[in-house]
């Protein structure tokens, strides 16, 4: 206990540079901020260093005891705090506010106060977990973690804590948990469901069928609604190149008491469990059947779990040295998010700013001609779509031959998961040209709009 004090204290004191991202946005590049016309604004998050202790304290608390009995569910208190500070925003590095409901800033005292109030909810958390956490070291190392936050950050002891996430309404229909179910009942027809993948280099996939290679670092979230957050973060494969690779996905499956509880899964770079963070395969056992469950056909390279009560399937894979993730959701789900989510690569895709042009890949490596990359591709995606451009441009850049796995598993899941054939296979050019069209339309709007204001004058 004295050390891992030490250890926190020590790295907490020395953070004012640390990157620690833990469940939390934050946008690797420098500038200002970006506009999407006509879709809502995307912010630039930043991490504070204070807010950094929290996250390493987590950390460290997580890596103290990897496996925690299944009568132990300190994790679960852990992924609660996690989820309770998503809404906070974050706090700017120039001493501005994050961002609060509907876009509006916070003041850095405002969003202490909503750590504090975080933190005394992770304390009743552990202390409901006292008896059946008893003697576990995971458990301990919270308790005394949490006390040291709410001394550093001058927290009272008592005052309001952290409400849990509004019950979203209208979606579910009696006490099933079964989405399709449920809709079919109200509906009186199947839903329409989307599909969104990214994978590689990173290559994305949205919901609307754009299709993008992005140049992004750091933690992005690919959907943020009000039943799913999922983040995926990307990292250089190393120096010297422009290759980079997504080495982490975290999901969470927010509250709905009709059906689950919240439940938090993390697949890493070789670590794919076919588990939840708290060692769970299942979760929301109603009238025999859970809504949650993971499965496994390659224990450590692939997790499939299943959200009955939402409806939606997400396939993580391990393709070479890359994580990949593929996920089919029906619509209403995908569109359950408020004006204060505005940042979700799944439903917009990548800032302008990140975007490459995949036709045109970072310069060759050395031990790989360009020729051979296509020969090798072609030999394992015969169709010449975005999913064989994708694989020509990760060898290319990469050099290596396992990075065109990502494109063939990501093939395949659109297979499994699109149900109109005729739109599995996406052309480079054709999305050219969708994107040109847009931004023809958006550059005639503009003109009739001052040539409106140029006639009032």
């Amino acid at each position: 206990m004295i050390v891992f004090r030490l250890i926190t204290n020590g790295l907490c004191d020395a953070s004012e540079s640390l990157q620690i991202n833990l469940l939390h946005t934050e946008n690797p590049t420098e500038g200002g901020v970006v506009l999407m016309e006509p879709r809502p604004r995307i912010r630039h998050y930043t991490t504070s260093p204070w807010k950094h202790c929290i996250h390493l304290t987590l950390l460290m608390v997580q890596l103290s005891l990897p496996q925690v009995g299944a009568s132990c569910r300190i994790l679960r208190c852990n992924s609660d705090f996690v989820a309770a500070t998503l809404d906070l925003g974050s706090s700017s590095m120039e001493g501005g506010g994050g961002a609060g409901p509907g876009g509006a800033a916070l003041s850095r005292e405002a969003v202490n106060a909503g750590y504090c109030s975080a933190l005394r909810s992770y304390a009743m958390c552990t202390k409901r977990m006292a008896r059946a956490c008893r003697g576990d070291l995971a458990y301990h190392s919270a308790v005394q973690g949490i006390e040291d936050l709410l001394i550093q950050h001058r927290c009272p002891r008592a005052g309001p804590t952290a409400q849990p996430r509004p019950l979203p309404q209208g979606t579910l229909s009696g006490d099933f948990c079964l989405y399709e179910r449920s809709f079919n009942n109200t509906e009186g027809r199947a839903p329409e469901y989307l599909h969104c993948s990214v994978f590689g280099d990173p290559h994305i996939r949205t919901f609307s069928h754009d299709f993008q290679t992005c140049a992004i670092q750091g933690a992005w979230p690919l959907v943020d609604n009000e039943y799913l957050y999922i983040q995926a973060t990307s990292s250089p494969t190393r120096e010297g190149t422009h290759s980079t690779a997504l080495t982490k996905i975290t999901i969470i499956f927010k509250n709905m008491r009709q059906c689950i509880d919240q439940q938090l899964y993390q697949a890493e770079l070789d670590n794919v469990p076919a588990a939840f963070a708290d060692g769970s395969v299942s979760s929301g056992e109603r009238q025999g059947h859970h809504s949650l469950t993971v499965w496994t056909q390659s224990p450590g390279q692939h997790a499939e779990i299943r959200a009955a009560h939402i409806g939606t399937v997400l396939v993580v894979r391990q393709s070479g040295h890359s994580l990949g993730l593929s996920i089919r959701s029906p619509r209403a789900i995908v569109n359950a998010f408020g004006p204060e989510q505005d940042l979700q690569l799944c439903v917009w895709g990548c800032p302008l700013s990140q975007r490459l042009n995949m036709l045109h890949p970072p310069p060759p490596d050395p031990s790989l001609s360009s020729i051979g990359a296509h020969s090798h591709c072609a030999a394992l995606l015969p169709a010449r779509d975005v999913y064989y451009q994708a694989c020509v441009f990760d060898l290319t850049s990469s050099g290596d031959l396992n990075s065109s796995m990502a494109a063939v598993s990501a093939l395949q899941d659109a297979r499994n998961m699109i149900p109109d054939r005729e739109r599995i296979h996406l052309l480079p050019v054709a999305s050219s040209v969708q994107h040109l069209a847009r931004l023809d339309l958006t550059m005639q709007l503009t003109l009739l709009s001052m040539l409106g204001i140029l006639a009032r004058v």
